[in-house]
């Protein structure tokens, strides 16, 4: 196995169930749930000293979540380009996501996973089959839609480990 394969399969075991585009739709509403239900005060906790805060990991779901989708959009295309890879730290320090309101990012999380479910529910067998070159390894369509769910899971566990059981949530 790769360390690609090793890196990917950490979030592909994330997803509880076979039924990968019902956990679309499970993970976005656990989501939702948690954010739907903090204060201001409270999305603006970062567990430790230099970690994303509750808004900025959120904003991080949506902007993974957008290169994931334009990645699944080019290569159910047929796009034969070598996407680029993104560096996570550095979207998330140019985001400004403090200086938003958790409403309107959950709003823009919200409407991007519509987006990417729309896309995921409309495409072919045969596209979600694809492959392309992203980040220099290649993937599936369907892997990549896999990717959205495992990496919002992963992102799901460490919310109710790291932030809201240091909120008294848990």
């Amino acid at each position: 196995m790769t360390d690609f394969q090793k890196y990917i399969q950490r979030y592909l075991d994330q997803i509880p169930s076979g039924d990968w585009l019902a956990e679309l739709k499970i993970s976005a509403e656990k989501t939702i749930g948690i954010y739907s239900n903090l204060t201001e005060e409270q999305s603006k906790f970062a567990y430790a000293e230099g970690k994303w805060t509750l808004k900025g990991l959120l904003l991080h779901l949506s902007d993974t979540e957008r290169v994931f989708q334009y990645r699944m959009l080019a290569f159910a295309r047929g796009d034969k380009n070598n996407l680029p890879g993104f560096d996570e730290n550095q979207y998330a320090n140019h985001s400004f996501a403090d200086e938003r309101t958790v409403e309107s990012l959950l709003e823009e999380y919200k409407l991007v996973r519509k987006s990417s479910q729309i896309l995921l529910e409309t495409l072919t067998p045969s596209a979600l089959q694809n492959t392309g070159i992203a980040n220099g390894n290649e993937v599936s369509v369907e892997t990549i839609g896999k990717l959205i769910i495992g990496h919002n899971y992963h992102h799901l566990h460490i919310i109710e480990e790291r932030y809201l059981s240091k909120l008294g949530w848990m």
